[in-house]
């Protein structure tokens, strides 16, 4: 299975809960093909299909961030949440925490129709990066995201996400 395979892949074991259900995948390898090409198929759109396109866009979006004194790009999947801290907007991956010349609004609005929801007015959250979720006092949800950071979701924010978790069981 060459590397463009095992994408489509992750891609369907990642949201295999989230797509149609009678989906056939056909996968046309060939040296012949210059640059590679999704085409779906379907009597109707659907969420679930935009949400597949949703994720395959996702897959290859990039933002730049500065650490150091230097700009890196980075993979936005990396990014595990994104805060907002006196005027200046960080982006915390597994690895690294870097700074975006965008604010926390540009960002929103980059990133909206994918995974990344807001938790309060300065943080935005990868809905892929949550480990475990609590009830918190007044409405409000506990994330715990990978490297044990806990982010908090204001009780504004939380019935929008717990729609989206919703959505993971359909």
């Amino acid at each position: 299975m060459n590397s463009g395979n095992s994408v489509i892949m992750l891609l369907i074991k990642k949201y295999s809960g989230l797509i149609i259900k009678n989906m056939k995948i056909t996968i046309n390898t060939d040296n012949r093909y210059a640059e590679t090409e999704i085409i779906v198929n379907c009597s109707q759109m659907s969420e679930d299909i935009e949400k597949l396109i949703a994720a395959l866009r996702m897959l290859d979006m990039k933002i730049t961030g500065q650490k150091g004194g230097r700009q890196y790009i980075i993979e936005i999947a990396d990014i595990i949440y994104i805060e907002s801290v006196d005027k200046r907007t960080f982006l915390y991956t597994s690895t690294d925490v870097y700074e975006s010349s965008l604010r926390l609004y540009e960002l929103e609005a980059k990133l909206s129709g994918g995974d990344f929801l807001r938790a309060s007015k300065n943080c935005l959250f990868n809905l892929n990066r949550i480990q475990s979720i609590e009830p918190d006092l007044d409405r409000r949800l506990i994330l715990t995201m990978e490297r044990d950071n806990k982010l908090v979701v204001s009780r504004q924010c939380a019935a929008a996400v717990k729609q989206k978790l919703e959505a993971y069981n359909e």
